[in-house]
């Protein structure tokens, strides 16, 4: 349980991030956060298929922050 907690804290941060990267091109506050947990569902995913492993929560945060990063750019595409 405390495991899903972090990954929430975790893509909560990142969708903060990446929302912060892409100043006015996010989906508002609240929209950022939820694309942030599950960018970081999908950079934990995708980046250990190409070989990139990034340990630690700093490792995590940025793991997520790329994972909300490739999930706006595709919701960007798809809403115009």
């Amino acid at each position: 349980m405390s495991g899903l907690i972090a990954m929430l804290i975790i893509g909560l941060i990142a969708g903060w991030l990446a929302g912060q990267l892409t100043k006015g091109a996010g989906f508002g506050l609240v929209g950022n956060l939820v694309i942030g947990v599950f960018g970081a569902i999908l950079g934990g995913f995708l980046l250990p298929m190409v070989g990139l492993r990034l340990p630690g929560l700093v490792g995590s945060i940025v793991s997520a922050t790329l994972g909300a990063l490739v999930l706006l750019f595709l919701l960007r595409l798809i809403k115009k």
